[in-house]
């Protein structure tokens, strides 16, 4: 973007790494349990909040396609993406051997090769679908202004029957389904908010109809696992749409996005203080990320910050919480940290250059 970041999509992109968080304590902490396992007011609860968080990564991809539809390609992006995923997949296991969180010896090649190959081996799934499709993206951008609008909305509408229409309805897992881990996805929703930029879309220009759609189709997820819980104790095959509304290329997921995406979209422009710290914030997201999200992390700041205490209780919410501003706050200071760091090395490279010249 020229000038100053537009600070109602930077705040949609701080909301969207809050519900990551969230998604992330939820789950990977077993607070969320499948219905057939518990019927308490606490599951259902963290169920319905993992309901209305789940369109989360599926919306900081439509931020990035609504951009970069119009935006200059920058090779130097990639190598900065790179190196900042590579900087957090090295750094913290160095970090929590000098702290003996973790002993070195636990560590195997393996390991290792995860820590020194991280978009190849997909240590952050995400950070590897999003930089295949930022690469693919130059291409995407020209493609869909060369086509004609209907071509457009024909691809987009055959994409959507491929990648998410098909395993929503049918009955039986998909050997193509990944279930929007994957860079095919990103793509798709790369040219669905390619779309939005170029042509808009009427019926969500009102927020009103914008917000019903996320309140609706989020709800929809919620309902359609309960009762797909209630049914598979009787009848087996609903298990499969128990699991699959929380799924990122789910029908009810996408248009849930899309929902909170054109809610933020239509947003009136302000200015003020508030914009200014939301602008200095947003860019160290994908830093929040990549720091709690590390394979030796995961599993365990949640019970750092002590989940085991609140597991079957209401006292999950609060926890929750305080737990999500904690990560992001820590996120956002070591990713200021690396910026600043990354900074210096720049200025060390172009002052070595300059001298070479001379």
């Amino acid at each position: 973007m020229q000038g100053k970041r537009q600070a109602n999509f930077e705040l949609l992109r701080i909301v969207a790494m809050l519900m990551i968080i969230v998604l992330h304590y939820l789950n990977k902490s077993e607070l969320v349990l499948l219905y057939t396992q518990e019927h308490s007011a606490v599951n259902y609860t963290a169920q319905l909040i993992e309901a209305f968080c789940i369109v989360a990564v599926n919306c900081y991809v439509l931020l990035s396609g609504y951009f970069l539809v119009e935006s200059a390609w920058k090779p130097e992006r990639v190598v900065s993406l790179a190196a900042q995923v590579l900087f957090y997949s090295l750094l913290i296991p160095v970090v929590l051997i000098c702290a003996d969180v973790v002993a070195a010896g636990e560590l195997s090649a393996y390991d290792w090769l995860n820590y020194v190959l991280p978009i190849e081996t997909e240590h952050y799934w995400f950070a590897t679908a999003y930089l295949i499709m930022y690469l693919f993206a130059p291409l995407l951008a020209a493609g869909v202004k060369a086509v004609e609008r209907r071509t457009l909305q024909l691809i987009i509408s055959v994409m959507a029957l491929f990648f998410c229409v098909w395993k929503s309805v049918l009955p039986a897992s998909l050997a193509t389904d990944r279930y929007g881990y994957d860079y095919g996805w990103f793509l798709f929703l790369f040219l669905i908010a390619a779309y939005i930029r170029l042509y808009g879309v009427p019926k969500l220009e009102k927020k009103r109809n914008a917000a019903i759609l996320y309140v609706g189709m989020s709800m929809g997820i919620f309902v359609l696992t309960v009762v797909s819980g209630i049914l598979a104790e009787v009848l087996p095959p609903f298990a499969y749409y128990m699991d699959m509304p929380d799924t990122y290329n789910h029908i009810l997921c996408l248009l849930s996005s899309i929902g909170l995406f054109m809610l933020f979209k239509d947003m009136k422009p302000w200015e003020g203080k508030a914009a200014e710290v939301i602008r200095h914030l947003a860019p160290y997201t994908f830093g929040v990320y990549l720091l709690h999200e590390h394979i030796l992390v995961r599993y365990r700041w949640m019970h750092w910050l002590g989940v085991d205490m609140v597991w079957g209780s209401w006292k999950f919410i609060p926890h929750m919480i305080g737990c999500v501003v904690i990560v992001y706050v820590a996120g956002t200071m070591v990713d200021w940290m690396r910026t600043w760091i990354f900074r210096g090395v720049r200025k060390l490279f172009a002052r070595s250059r300059a001298k070479n010249e001379e």
